[in-house]
């Protein structure tokens, strides 16, 4: 028998959107909720680079959440806009939004964190608590192992904490796979006025190109930055298979030059001039299908549960999960009710969409125009 919602004890792991989305929908529902996050605090590192959110999803998490119309003020519907670029920076491609377009409007993942922060009651996020594992039995309760030797005890802990989740061991032995394909990220800062022919390649939203083996895609984030995604099949490894060290940005740079030797030097100028380090970002990926045996005191959301490739789903099914499972809760009885109420609608959902993107992360790589480019947004 478990726990009457009400009275359960109920810990998120991980302070990302997903995470914060939950608890946000849970305290608005007068459900109580502890959300625990390995770092130190809410600015203890980078958030990484803009999202867009859909309505079909993200958004409707944020309207279940109460501040939909907040991250309409904050978004920026003008980063809808896509460029494809070819290997010698000539417009292939330009989709420009209309007029009111509020499908899918960027945000940096900063400035929604903080919004999901700031709605949620003082002391919720409890920071400086990295997850080891979770014991105890199936049935509960649950026992929370953190790195600095604490414990807490609880009778539902939810996995949002990403790709390599602590979490997940509870319920699944599934672990996250290479693709072999890797992002090297390349960071931009004041571009209108330190990287002008950078800042009118990208646009007001995003631009990228690629030749089948390799691509760059720059992204505008808020604040006058760009982020570029330097996109190639590399071993996992391939910092340190060339000789280089993640510190060595004048060889890496370099390195990367050579890469992309045949392309344009509009195109290259993604790569060089960079501010700060360049940052590896290896893509995996959960096996397909990843499902588990229900289990009414651990569940999954997001990367924890159905880590895909970067393909423009991630945040918002996170979001929808975040969501799905907040209301279940809500609305419940029990637990483990509410936790099989949800699974029974995420896992199907998840796993059609991981199967539609298995494997394509090579997609990344295509100089295929995608087919929402059709004729009648051509350059």
């Amino acid at each position: 028998m478990t726990s009457p919602t009400r009275e359960a004890r109920i810990d998120i792991i991980g302070a990302g959107p997903a995470g914060l989305t939950c608890a946000r929908i849970l305290q608005r529902h007068g459900v109580t909720v502890t959300v625990h996050d390995r770092d130190p605090g809410p600015d203890t590192r980078d958030q990484g680079g803009s999202l867009d959110l859909h309505a079909d999803s993200g958004q409707l998490a944020l309207r279940e959440a109460g501040l939909l119309d907040e991250f309409l003020r904050l978004s920026r519907p003008e980063g809808q806009e896509m460029r494809i670029l070819g290997a010698d920076g000539e417009l292939r491609a330009h989709i420009v939004p209309e007029e009111g377009d509020l499908f899918k409007p960027e945000i940096d993942r900063g400035r929604l964190r903080d919004l999901l922060l700031d709605s949620l009651s003082p002391g919720t996020v409890r920071w400086g608590r990295a997850l080891t594992h979770v014991s105890g039995p199936a049935g509960g309760p649950r026992t929370l192992h953190f790195a600095d030797r604490s414990t807490v005890e609880t009778d539902l802990v939810i996995g949002a904490d990403g790709a390599f989740s602590r979490v997940r061991p509870a319920v699944s032995p599934a672990v996250p796979q290479y693709t072999g394909v890797s992002f090297t990220e390349a960071w931009f800062h004041a571009v209108d006025d330190r990287h002008t022919e950078l800042s009118t390649l990208v646009g007001p939203g995003s631009a990228t190109g690629a030749d089948g083996r390799r691509a760059l895609w720059g992204q505008r984030n808020g604040g006058d930055h760009i982020r570029v995604y330097i996109i190639r099949r590399v071993p996992a490894d391939w910092i340190a298979a060339t000789g280089l060290r993640p510190d060595d940005t004048a060889g890496i740079r370099a390195h990367l030059l050579g890469e992309f030797a045949e392309w344009s030097p509009r195109m290259r100028r993604m790569i060089s001039d960079n501010d700060g380090r360049y940052v590896d970002r290896p893509i995996f990926a959960l096996p397909v299908p990843h499902v588990w045996d229900h289990d009414p005191t651990v569940t999954l959301l997001g990367d924890a549960a159905h880590l895909m490739p970067p393909l423009g789903v991630g945040v918002n099914l996170a979001m929808l999960d975040a969501a799905e499972l907040a209301l279940a809760l809500a609305g419940s009885a029990t637990i483990g009710e509410a936790v099989r109420a949800y699974e029974d609608t995420m896992l199907p959902r998840s796993t059609e969409t991981a199967k539609m993107l298995e494997g394509r992360a090579e997609d990344l790589l295509s100089d295929d125009l995608p087919p929402e480019f059709g004729d009648d947004h051509g350059a």
